[in-house]
């Protein structure tokens, strides 16, 4: 299964009794939820997931020495995936309203665990709803499965890998480019970056205007290769493991590979040991 779907392929295949769409809608704003986004409207047959309690470890929030997101046990992924009916040769399908940015961790977090038939919706919601397909209030009932998923080696990162790396390893960064250099952090202990990581904005995996979609793979592939990328296989991470699914996806469009640091820089800034940089471009 490709990584990322078009909006008239999920709408071919709607209510197919071997696929499973997922709502992965989040705001960074606290008075915004996603699950009430879900309630008033959702792509009919989706079931929704939601970033903070099913696709996130406990422990985490702004300030905790885990991170805003930390990684999920293979436990909490096996309840949370096999609750929502999603087991050997069964399709998911996520989306949200960011152009990819949340859905991005339901499809490396299913990825790592072995389950390759996911993809995200490309546009998302927006390009959904733009388009005037269906959408609906009422909430399937989907019978639970075993999930049978374990975590592959080199998926993910943790804190003492990457703070013991090779210098000159890849290591990207997702984030908007004032916060990689340190002008401004809104979220996190402190501000800056990883010593030697190169900016990768996940936004730059994206067309421009008020609908976007991730660029053609041959254009991902330059994008990427300008990077550094060619033969070297990148850890990336963003604020707390999210965005950074974001490029994962895009380095998969492009025919390439990269593994995730999911504690990410509010992991790393939340430890007064570990040094950051400022800075860059």
């Amino acid at each position: 299964m490709d990584a990322i779907v078009d909006t008239s392929w999920l709408a071919d295949r709607l209510g197919e009794v071997d696929l499973r769409v997922l709502d992965a809608r989040w705001y960074m704003d606290p008075t915004r939820k996603g699950r009430d986004a879900y309630r008033v409207e959702h792509i009919p047959g989706a079931v929704f997931v939601d970033l903070d309690t099913d696709l996130s470890a406990p422990g985490g929030g702004r300030g905790s020495p885990l991170g805003r997101h930390p990684w999920p046990s293979e436990g909490q992924v096996a309840r949370v995936m096999g609750g929502h009916g999603i087991g050997r040769g069964v399709r998911v399908v996520a989306y949200d309203d960011q152009a990819g940015a949340i859905a991005a961790r339901v499809w490396y977090v299913l990825r790592a665990h072995g389950h390759d038939a996911v993809a995200i919706l490309d546009g998302g919601l927006a390009k959904w709803a733009a388009e005037g397909r269906p959408l609906t209030t009422e909430t399937p009932e989907v019978a639970p499965v075993p999930f049978e998923g374990r975590l592959r080696p080199g998926f993910v990162v943790e804190r003492d890998e990457m703070a013991a790396g090779p210098r000159d390893r890849l290591v990207f960064d997702a984030r908007a480019p004032e916060r990689y250099r340190g002008e401004t952090e809104p979220i996190d202990p402190r501000a800056g970056h990883i010593p030697g990581a190169t900016n990768a904005p996940y936004a730059q995996n994206l067309t421009a205007g008020p609908l976007p979609v991730f660029r053609p793979a041959d254009e991902l592939r330059r994008h990427y290769d300008s990077l550094g990328v060619k033969d070297r296989e990148p850890i990336v991470y963003c604020g707390s493991g999210v965005t950074a699914c974001h490029d994962l996806v895009a380095l998969e469009r492009a025919g390439l590979r990269g593994r995730l640091y999911p504690g990410s820089w509010s992991e790393w800034s939340a430890d007064p040991s570990l040094p950051l940089e400022t800075g860059g471009g």
